[in-house]
């Protein structure tokens, strides 16, 4: 049987599987010392952690390839796609497609693939580092292989 995956906004997703996420985060940084106590801390009981922990991850846990595309929505000034560019070399991704769109309204449509097998932060952490960047307007992860 072919398994199928899916990335879900977090809004979307159940809230015990937000908690056993948490618990998973406790445990990878040491802030529990054992499951009992991870679990303890976030109010689910060891059974549901059991039941669900290998079928939840954040996206930079539950990675398979190492290509990302991103969406980002910029403002038409001279170096806002520079600024991008650097954020991601910065964190050691490389470029491999960028496609802008022309501006309207004084903003632009860029995509960008990015090669992210020696990337040191998690895609969320990227994609919340380019949000920070004067000139984005809005930054979105499309697609992962």
């Amino acid at each position: 049987m072919i398994q199928k995956y899916y990335l879900v906004n977090e809004k979307a997703v159940p809230e015990i599987f937000i908690k056993v996420v948490q618990v998973k985060e406790l445990l990878s940084t040491g802030r529990a010392k054992d499951i009992s106590d991870a679990v303890s801390k976030i109010g689910i009981s060891r059974s549901t952690y059991y039941k669900y922990k290998d079928y939840i991850f954040l996206l930079s846990e539950g990675m398979i390839g190492h290509k990302a595309t991103f969406s980002f929505l910029i403002n038409h000034k001279p170096g806002a796609l520079s600024a991008i560019l650097s954020k991601i070399a910065e964190n050691k991704g490389n470029i491999l497609t960028i496609n802008q769109d022309i501006p309207i309204n004084k903003a632009a449509n860029v995509t960008i693939t990015v090669d992210m097998s020696n990337m040191e932060i998690a895609v969320d952490e990227l994609i919340k580092q380019i949000k920070n960047i004067n000139d984005v307007i809005d930054a979105n992860i499309i697609a992962m292989e």
